[in-house]
């Protein structure tokens, strides 16, 4: 079983955030694939899908983004799957700019506290993670503020392309090319 993990934070308050581009990443692949969001106890929201004939589990999870690990943790373990060839985290990075897409193998958690805590929990660096460019906070704007914060509607077309690029480059992953996935869709927007 392939675990896709969006992150984001629950509740009608967060949902149109940046910081919630996990979740509208994991919404889109729910409609794409005809499954069915059902609480699954385990701290998350759980559709179970097929993808390119892989059984794919799609995640948000209900804890708030700083906690997300022990539910990707459980879910990990739940299904028993090993994070580092099983695990695909998509996440907001403010290090990029908006429209920016970026899929990488493995890494750090580059400041980001969701994918720190799910570091921590998994006890892996070693999970393949899709980064949705958001921006850093304009000068004089807390940066908090600012991936909770709505999404513009300049903003949206750009991260809209970068969604329809990662819904893409997720066949390749799941048959392992992720080499290939980075090559063809990563997507690097100049800062303005």
């Amino acid at each position: 079983m392939i675990i896709i993990v969006g992150l984001g934070n629950p509740g009608l308050r967060y949902s149109k955030t940046r910081h919630n581009v996990g979740f509208m990443m994991v919404d889109r692949l729910v409609k794409k694939y005809n499954a069915k969001l059902k609480d699954n106890k385990k701290k998350a929201m759980v559709g179970v899908c097929t993808i390119e004939g892989q059984k794919v589990a799609l995640v948000k999870p209900l804890t708030f983004m700083n906690g997300s690990g022990s539910a990707v943790a459980q879910i990990v373990d739940f299904y028993r799957a090993d994070p580092e060839t099983e695990l695909i985290v998509l996440c907001d990075d403010v290090t990029l700019p908006p429209g920016s897409l970026r899929i990488r193998k493995k890494g750090s958690a580059g400041g980001h506290n969701g994918l720190k805590d799910i570091i921590q929990k998994c006890h892996t660096e070693g999970f393949t993670r899709i980064r949705f460019g958001v921006g850093g906070a304009p000068e004089g704007t807390d940066l908090v503020a600012h991936v909770l914060g709505r999404i513009s509607g300049e903003e949206k077309k750009s991260l809209t392309n970068a969604m329809e690029k990662a819904e893409e480059a997720i066949p390749l992953i799941l048959k392992g090319d992720v080499e290939r996935a980075m090559s063809q869709y990563n997507i690097t927007v100049k800062k303005s």
